[in-house]
């Protein structure tokens, strides 16, 4: 049986943090991701010292949510460095924080086919591990599997990402079902052979493009999800990213202690 660590996404503005981390520690949260959805908001190394510490005393596990804005694959050469350069900034700040890993998203086909895109996204993951290795970071990339069926993050492109780079992965159930109208269970588990799993999820809304929109988790698909981590042997870090991710993490976190 797996055992996981719930959580959610956001920890709010550095001066609301700690006593988030606080009341998430008192809801039985294990974990939570910071979302640096425009860039890191978090911009002093004492602030972050402070954050983590708390995080750690609460037995939370913290993670980041690199900017939105990033694109490994661009036809323009600028725009795959400033992508690197975001990415390496939150590794930075991820450091000071305690975080294990920093989870991103790839970017797109640029016109080009999977494996072309993926020979680019790679060149650019491994750059980056360089710089992370120079500078002793302690953190993890993750790129994540994605829910629109034109952007880069396929399960078999994220798991050739992971045996071409030793990257570690976000696995986003909700995209999953969004990019291929069911869970693949059975493609998770075989692509994705590693102990430790970081674990995105919510309800989602999505046509034939894919995703559009995050929803609130019903508490089915909350069953379908645990009822098939249950059966594995996994340490999960997951992280609800739904309008309501603290309400629907303890929802979750329900779910799963009556399946124990």
């Amino acid at each position: 049986m797996s055992t996981i660590r719930f959580g959610p996404a956001g920890i709010g503005p550095v001066k609301d943090a700690i006593s988030n981390l606080e009341m998430f520690h008192k809801l039985g949260f294990k974990s939570c991701e910071i979302a640096f959805t425009y860039g890191p908001y978090i911009k002093e190394k004492e602030d972050a010292i402070a954050i983590g510490e708390v995080a750690k005393k609460c037995g939370i596990c913290l993670s980041i949510h690199a900017p939105y804005y990033i694109n490994l694959n661009s036809k323009e050469s600028e725009k795959i460095e400033a992508s690197k350069k975001r990415i390496l900034k939150c590794c930075e700040v991820g450091n000071w924080l305690g975080v294990k890993r920093v989870v991103f998203h790839s970017g797109f086909y640029s016109g080009m086919n999977s494996v072309e895109a993926g020979v680019k996204i790679k060149e650019g993951i491994l750059e980056m591990q360089e710089v992370i290795k120079e500078n002793k970071w302690s953190v993890e990339l993750c790129p994540e599997v994605m829910g629109k069926v034109n952007v880069f993050g396929s399960i078999d492109e994220i798991g050739d990402l992971i045996d071409s780079t030793g990257c570690g992965a976000c696995i986003d159930f909700a995209h999953v079902l969004a990019r291929y109208g069911k869970y693949e269970f059975e493609k998770i588990k075989e692509m994705f052979k590693m102990k430790k799993w970081h674990v995105h999820f919510s309800g989602i809304e999505f046509g034939e493009k894919g995703e559009k929109k995050h929803l609130l988790t019903p508490i089915e698909e909350w069953k379908k999800i645990l009822e098939f981590l249950k059966e594995l042997d996994k340490d999960v870090v997951l992280i609800c990213e739904s309008p309501d991710p603290v309400g629907d993490s303890v929802a979750g976190m329900k779910i799963w202690d009556g399946m124990k």
